[in-house]
């Protein structure tokens, strides 16, 4: 009877061991150019304490059976309604004092995409490029109609003036004074996620300001699919942070699936292997990745990225420095 008694409690904890699904959530808030002695703790606590916020509304999301795309949306809204980002409110300025945003959001099952990009009245850029992939034949819109678009659908639009905080405004003035048309030393940056959900499905979205001081209607990565943005259920999903240029022209978050796919790597070699080939052409910055498997990567080669992870089975890390 004893014997019985124990192969049945056995029995019973690996089928709810195996019966439990798994889910994990990655996150990031830009990297870049980060001194530690520099950062205050307080500082530093306002920061990891978004980055907790985020996490945690992901989780619930996630635990309770909501999708990766779920998942994303809500955790990337944090930090867009958060001024310490360069991502909605708090975003970094134009040339002209205006905050342009831009987002992308991209699924792994279907390999189903969308974008927004340049938009300077949408509250939550995140939502409108969800909307794009799953309410229209699109995958990016820009601009004007981005905006009229998120209006028909019924996203919440506001003045440009509610982007717009002071420490940015003086950013922008000082960067102007110095009469330097770009930088890669702001350390807060764009934010992003990916997503392993209950139902084995991933995702990935990022979203942004862009580049401090830009003109012409610049646009980055954050809303090119395959460069800022990437996902499929058979490689991995990223999102990227850094010096958009060059995640363009290397197809940054594309070209580690490939990576994946072609060459077998692991998701932590195929990011390590992605940061070197920016690093040898000169740019900076960071991605964050997840697998079908809930394998995690956060590499960068700057001296900072904020970033967190949790998981199902309750493991959790925030972190800002090297």
């Amino acid at each position: 009877m004893k014997k019985l008694l124990l192969l049945t409690w056995l029995f019973l904890i690996t089928f709810f061991s195996h019966a439990q699904p798994k889910y994990a959530l990655v996150i990031h808030g830009g990297a870049g150019v980060m001194d530690r002695a520099k950062m205050s703790p307080a500082v530093q606590k306002e920061y990891t304490d978004v980055l907790n916020s985020a996490l945690k509304v992901g989780d619930s999301v996630l635990r309770s059976g909501g999708t990766c795309l779920d998942a994303i949306e809500k955790t990337i809204m944090i930090l867009e309604n958060s001024p310490l980002f360069n991502a909605g409110k708090g975003a970094v300025l134009t040339n002209e004092g205006m905050a342009e945003l831009d987002a992308s959001i991209m699924e792994g099952a279907g390999l189903k995409a969308g974008a927004i990009a340049g938009v300077r009245d949408v509250k939550n850029p995140i939502r409108v490029a969800r909307a794009v992939m799953e309410k229209s034949e699109h995958v990016m819109l820009s601009g004007t109609g981005a905006s009229q678009f998120a209006k028909e659908k019924g996203y919440e639009i506001v003045d440009n003036s509610y982007f717009v905080t002071e420490p940015r405004l003086k950013s922008l003035q000082e960067l102007q004074r110095k009469e330097r048309e770009t930088t890669q030393n702001d350390k807060h940056g764009t934010v992003g996620c990916c997503a392993l959900d209950t139902y084995g499905n991933i995702a990935a979205g990022t979203s942004t300001g862009g580049m401090m001081n830009k003109r012409y209607g610049r646009i980055g990565d954050s809303p090119v699919i395959g460069a800022g943005t990437y996902a499929n259920n058979a490689t991995g999903a990223f999102s990227c942070t850094g010096h958009g240029e060059y995640y363009i022209r290397l197809g940054f978050a594309r070209d580690i699936s490939a990576l994946i796919e072609y060459k077998s790597l692991t998701i932590s070699q195929a990011c390590q292997e992605e940061v070197k080939k920016l690093t040898r052409l000169g740019g900076t910055g960071g991605v964050i990745g997840i697998d079908k498997n809930g394998n995690i990567a956060m590499e960068f080669n700057t001296s900072g990225m904020f970033r967190g992870y949790i998981t199902s089975d309750g493991k959790k890390e925030v972190a800002i420095f090297k």
